[in-house]
């Protein structure tokens, strides 16, 4: 079984901080969000990956390294045409059993049995959304099997929101369903999507079931990185009982690294302090300091504040990227 991460994207909705870093190398609770993805298939039998990389790929590939001994390719995508695109660029390294995974997509409570179900060529992993409109969904019909994929609905009937998970017992076959695709010059909006390549695989036959999770969390946009940032943090991350230090009070969750220095703060909840980063006379909430910052006789909530980063006597919330300063 292999499992492809296409994440070539700008990240342009997560600047300034995908200037100086690809959007699944920022930090969530003291981790990129590509180790958290990774985390959810360490007990699946997955043999291979393969990353799709773009905008600032050699800093991915160097991550993985450092972090993980995993058998892995590194695909670039130099053009942004799309999922499908992405996809058929690897086309060599897909073949048999495979999942695809946009690295936005955090999930949990998902069922995972009977992939390998005869007559079965998928699995569409669903959440239910109340707008659905800047997703895809799918159609299914009475036994849920899907009929149809479509991106970007204009409407607000169908509420089966595609999250971004897939299983597919043949990568193969969903690499030539991608090649048609840009064989036809069968875009959406300008692209060639994954909904559209799967719905060319449904009309050649193909059976995909849909299966709802009970948790999708997604860090493409600020907004939904603090409240994956609270989740990640109420289930496991918190190390506030080993993490207290003199002089400083810690409300949980939170995640401090052990070699960052926090005094006379009030930390919490749902903060993450990162490596070597010093935190005085401040106090933080609902915030992520990235490594190397230094943020001084502040009060910040609802902030993202990058590397290296210098803010000193501050009443704010910030947005801030890399090597910044605020004074």
């Amino acid at each position: 079984m292999k499992l492809v991460i296409p994440m070539a994207g700008f990240g342009t909705r997560m600047r300034p901080h995908t200037w100086t870093r690809p959007k699944p190398l920022l930090p969530v609770a003291g981790k990129a969000m590509l180790g958290h993805i990774l985390d959810r298939f360490r007990d699946l039998p997955v043999e291979e990956y393969v990353f799709i990389v773009g905008w600032l790929g050699e800093q991915v590939e160097a991550y993985v390294h450092e972090h993980y001994d995993l058998p892995a390719h590194f695909v670039e995508q130099r053009e942004m045409l799309g999922q499908a695109h992405a996809l058929w660029l690897a086309r060599e390294y897909m073949s048999g059993p495979q999942f695809v995974l946009f690295v936005d997509t955090l999930f949990d409570e998902v069922d995972f049995s009977g992939l390998d179900a005869p007559g079965l060529d998928g699995v569409i992993f669903t959440k239910y959304e109340e707008d659905p409109r800047r997703f895809g969904v799918v159609e299914t019909n009475d036994q849920g099997v899907a009929t149809r994929l479509i991106e970007k609905p204009s409407s607000m009937d169908n509420k089966n929101v595609l999250m971004g998970l897939y299983y597919f017992q043949d990568g193969a076959w969903l690499a030539r369903a991608c090649h048609t695709l840009m064989e036809r010059r069968m875009q959406t909006k300008g692209e060639y999507y994954l909904a559209d390549a799967i719905t060319l695989m449904i009309q050649d036959g193909a059976k995909f079931e849909t299966r709802e999770v009970g948790v999708w969390k997604d860090t493409g946009k600020p907004e939904t990185t603090f409240i994956t940032h609270r989740y990640i943090l109420e289930h496991g991350y918190d190390n506030s009982a080993t993490a207290l230090r003199p002089g400083v009070s810690l409300i949980p969750p939170v995640f401090i690294h052990p070699e960052a220095t926090v005094e006379r703060s009030v930390v919490g909840p749902y903060v993450s302090i990162g490596k070597g980063a010093v935190v005085r006379d401040a106090i933080l909430r609902d915030t992520i300091v990235d490594e190397g910052a230094e943020i001084t006789a502040s009060l910040l909530e609802n902030s993202l504040v990058g590397r290296w980063v210098k803010i000193n006597g501050q009443f704010h919330r910030w947005n801030i990227g890399d090597s910044s300063s605020v004074a």
